[in-house]
């Protein structure tokens, strides 16, 4: 399943969580993080387990909780992942890949196994992002621009170039991993304007999805992280001729007029996988 839009919803927030689905979005985070007041966190626990063990709730997307870090996430794995876990667990503040291994562990205790998607938002993060996103329960990385710009010190810019190199070194290293990278939210969900522009952007830099804190945002991310008819059209096109090819032993093809090597031939291996089709 494509991760091209992650939305997160209040863990203390049980009508919230339930409407979720209904956004379209690919990913749903139940937050028991920073979405949740010190004194409530409890009562958000408690919350998500009855909605990840309703029987009726049972949406066509992926479901995952962010636990808090430290031993206080230890103690949300084991609340959770019991008898009805979460598609995933999402790590936050994630510096290292002991720090991975140790959720999953407390998964595998609680009796299951459950992928973790990290976030990198700090600046520690961001230097060990290819060893948090190489370990073996890794399977997506999240960029956090805000924390990340926070914990630096840095002035939050429309154009965003204080967070760019970070951003770019979590999708290096995702691709490196070869996990999915998710792009940094846009806080400002009622420009619809500004978040198509940042969206494109993002899948230009190479990441697989983004971050929406509001259902209103999914829609115009899942459009920017799909591929245009033409390309899905331009990819078939490239697949099929180099199989032509292959069977008559040529190892050079061209697609209307377009010479094509090996790395046109992956960029539209990855237009399907985006597309999840076959040519």
């Amino acid at each position: 399943m494509p991760r091209r839009s992650v939305l997160f919803s209040p863990g203390d927030r049980p009508a919230l969580m339930r409407k979720a689905p209904g956004a379209g979005a690919d990913v749903l985070v139940f937050d028991l993080e920073d979405a949740v007041a010190p004194e409530r966190k409890a009562e958000a626990r408690d919350a998500v387990v009855d909605v990840l063990s309703d029987p009726e709730f049972d949406p066509d997307a992926e479901v995952t909780v962010r636990v808090n870090p430290g031993d206080a996430g230890l103690d949300d794995v084991a609340a959770i992942c019991g008898e009805h876990p979460p598609d995933a667990l999402v790590v936050p503040k994630a510096t290292s890949a002991d720090e991975v291994t140790r959720v999953a562990d407390a998964a595998r205790e609680a009796g299951t196994d459950c992928p973790v998607i990290a976030i990198i938002e700090s600046a520690a993060g961001v230097l060990a992002a290819y060893e948090v996103a190489a370990a073996e329960d890794t399977v997506a990385l999240i960029f956090g621009a805000e924390d990340f710009a926070a914990d630096l010190g840095a002035t939050r810019t429309d154009d965003g170039t204080e967070v760019l190199y970070a951003r770019e070194r979590v999708v290096v290293a995702a691709a490196a991993a070869g996990i999915d990278a998710i792009d940094t939210l846009h806080v400002d969900y009622q420009d619809d304007a500004g978040l198509r522009e940042d969206a494109r952007f993002g899948r230009q830099l190479g990441y697989d999805g983004k971050l929406a804190i509001h259902p209103a945002q999914v829609g115009p991310i899942n459009e920017a992280f799909s591929p245009d008819p033409e390309d899905v059209t331009w990819a078939r096109k490239v697949l099929r001729a180099r199989d032509e090819a292959a069977a008559e032993g040529r190892g050079v093809f061209g697609v209307d007029g377009e010479m094509i090597d090996a790395p046109l031939i992956k960029q539209a291996e990855n237009i399907l996988d985006r597309a999840d089709e076959s040519y």
